[in-house]
């Protein structure tokens, strides 16, 4: 028979290594829950358009925010606007303005949160590394389209107009030493 001294260390030791567990499984399964829920203006990642093409149409701003980096970065159209099912494609323009070569990172938010769930990107530049040399200029695109399941949700249905933000910020210190 196991007596209470012995058993509180192993349900202590249990217990720690449950939590150390959770810890460890908390960033994939928040990412995860994020990009199934659309939670906090997160976006879609989507291989296809979808097949239907609605007469709603959205205006879509674009904000560009540059964060530690000397870059100019602005989306060549601040505002569009787009049928919801119509793929469209967005490009942005990023110059380096300093004397070295930098590396950034696009991250991105939409808003209202809500709207997160609907834009569907099928491909974007957001969230690899990006190289620029000292005065060199690039081209950036990213292809979207709107969900047309936003038109059937109670918080997004009477929408007109969304907001994308995105800011580039420094990875220099990835760089080898």
């Amino acid at each position: 028979m196991i007596k209470g001294k012995t058993l509180t260390p192993l349900l202590l030791a249990g217990i720690f290594i449950l939590m150390l567990g959770l810890s460890f499984a908390a960033v994939p399964l928040y990412d995860l829950f994020c990009r199934v829920t659309g939670f906090g203006g997160t976006t879609q990642v989507s291989k296809e358009a979808p097949k239907i093409v609605l007469d709603k149409v959205v205006s879509v701003r674009f904000d560009t925010n540059v964060n530690n980096l000397d870059w100019n970065f602005k989306a060549k159209s601040n505002v569009i606007d787009v049928k919801v099912g119509q793929v469209n494609k967005i490009e942005f323009e990023v110059e380096n303005l300093g004397n070295e070569t930098t590396h950034g990172v696009a991250s991105f938010n939409v808003s209202p949160a809500s709207f997160g769930k609907y834009y569907s990107k099928l491909g974007c530049f957001c969230f690899e590394k990006q190289e620029l040399k000292a005065g060199e200029k690039a081209t950036y695109v990213m292809t979207f389209y709107l969900d047309p399941d936003l038109v059937n949700d109670p918080t997004t249905k009477n929408l007109q107009d969304v907001t994308m933000s995105y800011t580039f910020f420094s990875t220099d210190y990835y760089k080898q030493s």
